[in-house]
């Protein structure tokens, strides 16, 4: 039987700074014996999955998953909001699973948003999500949760970040009023909310006025946000704050309007969850739609449809009718976490017995009966502790394998990998199951072939990223007003001529006159001269360059029309007839554009692409006719490596909106 058939029930849990909530999958999707247990009952991590193992009868649980309140980087994980720490790994020895699995929750939650049913959530406001977009979530309990969803592929990538923690800024007068009595009463340091135990053997915290002017959004938008707002709004009504109200009074009393504090505090909790929820769909661009989960706000009913909430968040300035048209909507389901954490566990199972992000582990074995006898004890203890190593410096695992630290190095390069930190990245990769799509800085202390990869992989990045958003319709009118061109004139200024000539290039081999122009003078005398029918096709990354908006500017008053490669939302994006949007801008004021420069050169290659196709089909013969086969240009028949000039161009745009 495979790794990933339920050959045993799956622990599945959910850990907060309150409560432990645990469950067993025994089946895709089927939740049994389900069990929430108070963490302040039980003295560590430990303990409290194995009182929960203790009300199970007999029968070995082999993988488990466990989504925590904290962020999970590598093996030690030390909760934000609680004092448990604990080493996955050692832990999963300890229990006696072969698996443990441990993300952040709110990347959990993440994962099960493609799986919600329509039941399980509640539209807020306005808006229509646009498919396959990148989507935000966040929610309020013990902390506040964020995290987004990215497509890949047919799959998606959660991010896992620490978003709660960015700076609180308020909106009006009761909120700078909130703002002050924070500083006042809040720790030096932005530490663990008030309700989290002090480290072990030390005193509570002690507040130090004004002392730390960072007031994160947690420290509001949380249980015991929830509580800090009450305190400051009496204060600021001056009136006495009923000593020791918890937030779930706080919320009792608001509902059922019997205090006026708490009614005041639930509405400004409201407000600013309003504010945070827009940032982190401007920050991420998540014009999938924007969900609210958490402890708190589910539980809110119908009040928080009436709260402030929605017209706080389109309330943007600018990007008020950017925001109107992203949807919000409230988690109703009761267990989506659960949901998240076991696809995260079934993935990793899958890969784990495959040939899949394990490979570097596979590659470990396949190779330890190669290697010198040093090198295999840094192999055994690879692994027999994957996840201690990624975050086990050089020394400790030259130590704990009983080398020297080079020797761990050179286990490194016989894999392939170009040092200890390209070998982590793949074995993270490895044990998450997935591998983020990132550009990385190079560094003035990289080695060549650093230096090569990293440009490689930054330029793979953006190309992925451009390919998701091809709009089908604009690569088509660009191309059928090429076809249709007596003449092409390209137009590109700096660096990016070389595009411009490149084009030019490529549309004579599929027989078009066509002219490339870079001095900014002979520009505009070549646009003078265009005419009906022409066609100006200009280049430029920024979009605002003075002469080539001239440019498209002469060639439309002389009745041509202007296609244009660019930023979307420019100047040149406006004025052209057809825009084919490239988002990746680099700063040729420090340094010159590279991967930009690239993607502007494949942008014209599928344009290339499209429009040989199109001559070939206007050239077949009809059918039936015993005609020879039309004879085309060279470039016509070879239009890009790799490419036929007979593949369908929906299998070039790959994907479109």
């Amino acid at each position: 039987m495979s790794a990933t058939a339920f050959d045993n029930p799956r622990l599945v849990a959910d850990i907060g700074g309150t409560y432990a909530r645990f469950t067993l999958e025994t089946a895709p999707g089927v939740f049994e014996r389900a069990a929430t247990l108070r963490c302040a009952d039980h003295a560590d991590f430990h303990a409290a999955v194995s009182a929960y193992l203790q009300t199970l009868p007999e029968g070995r649980i082999a993988h488990a998953a466990v989504a925590i309140a904290n962020p999970v980087e590598g093996d030690e994980v030390r909760m934000t909001n609680y004092h448990w720490q604990f080493s996955i790994e050692a832990m999963r020895e300890k229990l006696g699973f072969d698996t443990l699995v441990v993300v952040n929750d709110f990347t959990a939650l993440a994962m099960a948003l493609p799986r919600l049913a329509s039941a399980d959530r509640r539209q807020v406001g306005g808006g229509q999500a646009r498919e396959r977009s990148v989507v935000g979530i966040l929610g309020s309990g013990s902390g506040l949760g964020v995290s987004g969803l990215i497509p890949a592929d047919d799959g998606w990538i959660a991010l896992g970040t620490e978003g709660g923690h960015t700076s609180f800024s308020p909106r009006d007068e009761r909120e700078l009023a909130i703002l002050h009595f924070a500083w006042k009463t809040l720790p030096q340091r932005d530490g663990p909310l008030p309700n989290a135990a002090p480290p072990s053997g030390g005193g509570p915290l002690q507040a130090d006025p004004g002392a730390n002017k960072h007031v994160s959004f947690e420290r509001l938008l949380s249980g015991p946000g929830l509580e800090l707002i009450y305190r400051a709004l009496a204060d600021r009504a001056g009136t006495r704050a009923a000593k020791g109200l918890s937030a779930p009074e706080i919320t009792r009393r608001a509902l059922a309007g019997s205090d006026a504090v708490c009614v005041d505090t639930l509405d400004a909790f409201c407000a600013m969850l309003g504010t945070a929820a827009a940032n982190l769909a401007v920050t991420l661009g998540a014009l999938g739609g924007i969900y609210i989960g958490g402890g708190i706000v589910p539980r809110l009913g119908d009040t928080f449809d009436r709260s402030r909430f929605r017209q706080r968040f389109e309330d943007k300035g600018r990007f008020s009718a950017y925001l109107a048209q992203i949807p919000t909507w409230v988690i109703t389901a009761e267990n989506a976490t659960f949901h998240g954490v076991s696809a995260i566990l079934a993935a990793q199972l899958r890969n784990l017995s495959g040939a899949g992000a394990s490979a570097i582990l596979g590659q470990i074995q396949r190779a330890r009966p190669n290697l010198s006898p040093a090198e295999k004890r840094v192999a055994d203890h690879v692994l027999a502790h994957p996840r201690s190593v990624l975050n086990d410096p050089v020394a400790e695992i030259a130590r704990a394998s009983q080398v020297s630290q080079p020797t761990v190095i050179r286990f490194c390069r016989s894999l392939g990998c170009e040092g200890l930190s390209d070998f982590k990245l793949r074995l993270a990769s490895g044990l998450t199951g997935t591998v983020p799509v990132t550009h990385t800085q190079v560094t003035g202390d990289d080695s060549v072939l650093e230096l090569g990869t990293k440009v490689l992989g930054n330029t793979a990045s953006s190309i992925l990223q451009v390919r998701d958003h091809l709009n089908r319709d604009s690569i088509d009118r660009a191309i059928a007003l090429l076809s249709a061109a007596h003449r092409v004139d390209c137009f590109a200024v700096g660096y990016y001529g070389a595009v411009a000539q490149d084009a030019q290039y490529k549309f004579l081999r599929l027989g078009l006159p066509c002219g490339a122009y870079t001095d900014p003078r002979v520009q505009m005398l070549a646009a003078q001269v265009l005419g009906r029918g022409d066609v100006a096709f200009i280049v430029s990354p920024s979009g605002r360059k003075d002469e080539l908006l001239a440019v498209a500017g002469a060639a439309r008053d002389r009745g041509a029309s202007v296609v244009a490669i660019t930023a979307s939302q420019t100047p040149l994006a406006r004025k052209a007839d057809v825009a084919l949007i490239v988002d990746h801008v680099e700063d040729v004021d420090l340094h010159l554009p590279m991967v930009s420069r690239v993607l502007h050169l494949l942008m014209v290659d599928i344009v290339s692409v499209g429009l040989a196709m199109q001559r070939q089909q206007s050239l077949a013969p009809p059918v039936g006719s015993d005609a020879d086969e039309p004879r085309l240009t060279p470039r016509a028949r070879s239009v890009a490596p790799g490419v036929s000039a007979a593949t369908p161009l929906a299998n070039i745009t790959s994907h479109s909106h």
